[in-house]
């Protein structure tokens, strides 16, 4: 889990992540789906003293002077948004019965897990009707890590919400995959044409010209920002991923860690919902 102000061991941790990920690219080779025990969960991404060196190539919407003329920018809502801000991000039949919250900050390695992992079985949840999808997006790793890849992923899924809830559902999958996915302290997604690039793996986003205006002129910027600090006011949120299923927090059996597998999900959502 990503935190979100709690920087102890942060050398050992990174170890740890770094020792899952060669084990996992060696069971790739005979099975896709990664097994990811409760001891990822808590992970922190980077060891104390190291400083994060943030590029802006690309044609990256990235410096922090830019993020601050955003903030005084009028805000655009993306279409398929609700809410007085446009905050509320809700995928699914909106009148399932219950209401699936997903805690996620783009940047975050562990959610990058999480939608490899459990991705595919909230999707077909979603189909059938079991909930919905409330998704609550943060920035806060771009504080701690330095840089702006964080907002700028954020604003960019909001062009693919735009499209449609569809886009944006398979382009937040994309971001996450493992082959796309930087390692925390790259600060790959502040460049635009990192984003753009990944957007081709999703058949609604691929060529769609609207949608590249709008992340290269920065459109959801300032609704980036603004979905950004509606995270931050929800203050049991102490990492990322966190998972509730209406309103309680999803953890795996014997564990207060989130859900880190498909039947680790599967068994925490039919232990609440009776």
């Amino acid at each position: 889990m990503s935190k979100r102000n709690t920087w102890e061991n942060k050398q050992s941790a990174r170890e740890r992540l770094k020792a899952e990920r060669e084990r996992q690219a060696k069971k790739d080779k005979t099975k896709r789906q990664l097994i990811v025990g409760g001891s990822l969960v808590g992970v922190l991404a980077v060891a104390a003293g190291i400083a994060v060196a943030v590029t802006q190539m690309g044609g990256g919407s990235g410096s922090n002077s830019e993020w601050s003329a955003a903030a005084k920018k009028t805000l655009v809502k993306p279409a398929n948004t609700s809410g007085e801000n446009g905050t509320e991000i809700v995928i699914g039949d909106k009148n399932a019965k219950h209401t699936l919250e997903v805690y996620q900050d783009m940047r975050c390695p562990i959610c990058s897990v999480f939608e490899q992992n459990v991705g595919p079985t909230i999707d077909k949840d979603v189909k059938d009707g079991t909930f919905k999808v409330s998704y609550h997006i943060g920035a806060f790793l771009d504080r701690n890590l330095g840089g702006t890849g964080a907002k700028n992923a954020l604003s960019a899924v909001g062009a693919a919400l735009n499209v449609s809830p569809e886009a944006f559902t398979e382009y937040n999958k994309a971001l996450y995959a493992k082959e796309n996915h930087p390692e925390e302290t790259k600060d790959d997604f502040a460049k635009d044409d990192t984003l753009l690039k990944i957007a081709q793996q999703v058949p609604a986003l691929k060529g769609n010209k609207d949608f590249e205006k709008n992340v290269k002129d920065g459109t959801f910027d300032k609704w980036a920002l603004t979905v950004s600090d509606a995270f931050d006011k929800n203050k049991d949120i102490t990492g990322t991923p966190t998972i509730k299923l209406d309103g309680k927090k999803l953890t795996a059996e014997g564990s207060q860690n989130p859900p880190m597998t498909a039947d680790q999900f599967t068994a925490a959502v039919k232990a609440q919902i009776k």
